[in-house]
């Protein structure tokens, strides 16, 4: 697994290209501990 910097108020969970989170998507951040379920 990598971080990558995103850029112009991006922010994105991915996993093998497939975007499992997205704050353009939803309107908000993930709350603690969201994300990482993701990966469950």
């Amino acid at each position: 697994m990598k971080l990558v910097r995103g850029g112009g108020g991006i922010f994105e969970v991915r996993r093998d290209g497939e975007v499992l989170y997205s704050k353009a998507e939803t309107g908000r951040f993930p709350e603690p501990g969201e994300a990482a379920k993701l990966f469950d």
